[in-house]
């Protein structure tokens, strides 16, 4: 197949999949050609993964209920994969992206992504999933705009900016794999980027007295971060597709992974203003730096950049407590958010998620509720499909806390299809986590510092929280969430933390329907790469 497939040929693979989608809603087309290439994000040269060129990748400019069609060919010397953090994939975990679901695309060939943005709005952004391919770029933004009917409880901005902030290692991506691998701990980071360039090396232009909005994600590796703007406030009002609360801020902490859209009126005097990322919770504190210039400027950047909260747990603790969810407002249906109760619904499951660093085999590891996730030879959703026995095991990762030694194990939990589970992430450790959960949103009923009981649940938010598809949690805390099972597949839970993840801080919940319907789930795409063990199986036929 050549570099690039033809219009005709993805038109085809569009038809192939409309059984997949709804025919009514429009198709978007997009061919990505991955490469290495030189880039500079630190002021030195470094090997970089591209995205037709780019650095940041192209952003996704997309609608609710839209279908994306993304042709991409691998252009680089080794398996590469793309994953679409917080896209719920609704039925179809076949397009996720991680190796958990989908076998890499080969060196030299191409995958076509056949996903639709299914009953969804806001921010959120891919990235490369596979080892540590996310510490050389491959990332970009994710905008799901509102259908024109829908009302969004805010007048149209006068523009729409994508900020794609993080922490950076001066080491390439082989590099910093090489020494998780060797058992060893990952050195601090570098440095910050915004949008792939370091401090001033990105200017935003604003005309004076109109309002912009600012969609912000964390696509660091290890860092949270702290976001502000001098001399400007932040009118929140969407967290990673949920229409917020209205709340004023001076500045947001964005932990790793997670995607937040702000107002920002240019109501000051005309000239230029730092835009200031710092890191949270670090040893040493990283910031850097971007402008916000004014179109009729009279001057640059004046007096230091403001400061910002370092290392102080409270105030960050207090500030999410703060996101609430805007009950009057219609998500990406005409239907207020509110209405759905999710506080007067009885939960079917209480699951207690404790992590951990142990030492396996005289090898730095992380863990949960005991066990360190391996990857095995053959995705875990191909293994399920085929029926192929000794790939993995369903209960391998308990509900609780064992309180037992840690091992390695590629761990999956059985969930069943249209239960409402409470998940608690307890970190008994002294960094703050941050947690996703591919293929959902759920409230965040909780949070608070020491050790969660029963009697947690008495200060839960029953009403109005914020839902979400990735959460923190603070360092010796606890986070409680509500979550519905309603989306059937094989779904990776997982630490947000890049070196955590690649090192066994992750599982697989597999919830399950035994209808077995393309009503609660697409069958197996035609274009599905087949590997390990799978390899020689049949997809449906043409």
């Amino acid at each position: 197949m050549g570099l690039y497939t033809s219009v005709c040929c993805v038109i085809l693979v569009a038809l192939l999949t409309v059984t997949c989608t709804s025919g009514e809603d429009p198709y978007r087309f997009y061919n990505w050609n991955v490469t290495y290439g030189d880039i500079y994000p630190l002021g030195l040269k470094q090997r970089g993964i591209l995205i037709n060129g780019q650095f940041p990748g192209p952003q996704i400019e997309s609608v609710t209920n839209d279908n994306l069609i993304i042709n991409v060919f691998n252009s680089l010397d080794e398996p590469f994969l793309l994953s679409w953090n917080g896209v719920q994939q609704r039925r179809n975990s076949w397009q996720d992206g991680v190796f958990g679901t989908n076998c890499p695309i080969p060196p030299g060939q191409n995958f076509t992504y056949a996903l639709q943005v299914k009953d969804q709005i806001g921010s959120y952004f891919y990235f490369p999933s596979l080892g540590f391919h996310k510490a050389a770029g491959g990332f970009g933004g994710i905008k799901i705009a509102s259908r024109s009917v829908i009302p969004v409880p805010f007048p149209p901005p006068a523009g729409d900016f994508t900020i794609l902030a993080g922490d950076w290692f001066s080491k390439n991506h082989t590099d910093l794999k090489a020494i998780l691998d060797s058992g060893n701990n990952l050195p601090s980071p570098d440095g910050l980027l915004i949008n792939g360039r370091g401090s001033n090396g990105f200017t935003f232009t604003v005309d004076q007295g109109k309002t912009y909005r600012l969609r912000i994600s964390n696509v660091g590796l290890t860092a949270s971060i702290n976001f502000r703007i001098q001399g400007h406030k932040m009118l929140l009002v969407e967290v990673e597709g949920t229409h917020s609360l209205q709340n004023t801020y001076s500045s947001l902490d964005i932990h790793l992974g997670q995607s937040y859209s702000v107002l920002v009126t240019a109501d000051q005097t005309a000239q230029d203003y730092y835009i200031v990322v710092s890191t949270r919770f670090t040893s040493q504190v990283l910031s850097t730096t971007s402008i916000l210039h004014y179109s009729n400027s009279a001057g640059s950047v004046s007096g230091p950049p403001p400061g910002g909260p370092t290392t102080q747990i409270d105030w960050s603790l207090e500030q999410a407590r703060s996101l609430r969810r805007n009950l009057t407002a219609s998500g990406p249906r005409p239907n207020p958010q509110g209405s759905y109760h999710y506080g007067l619904i009885n939960t079917t499951r209480t699951i207690r998620l404790t992590s951990s660093a142990p030492i396996i085999d005289g090898k730095q590891r992380y863990a949960v509720n005991s066990v360190s996730f391996i990857q095995p030879d053959t995705p875990l959703k191909l293994a399920d499909y085929f029926k192929i026995s000794g790939v993995f095991s369903i209960g391998s990762i308990q509900d609780n806390p064992t309180g037992g030694g840690a091992y390695l194990q590629t761990s999956v939990m059985n969930a069943d299809f249209r239960g409402f589970a409470e998940l608690v992430f307890e970190n008994p450790e002294d960094t703050v986590q941050s947690w996703h959960i591919d293929g959902h949103s759920f409230f965040v009923v909780g949070m608070d510092g020491g050790q969660w009981e029963p009697a947690s649940r008495l200060r839960y938010n029953l009403r109005d929280t914020i839902s979400r598809c990735t959460v923190q949690v603070y360092p010796n805390s606890w986070t409680a969430i509500y979550m519905p099972l309603d989306n059937v597949g094989m779904w990776n839970v997982r630490s947000e933390n890049w070196a955590r993840q690649y090192l066994g801080q992750q599982f697989y919940l597999r919830v399950y329907s035994p209808a077995n319907s393309w009503r609660d789930e697409y069958p197996i795409p035609r274009n599905a790469l087949l590997c390990g063990r799978a390899l020689g199986r049949r997809t449906r036929p043409l």
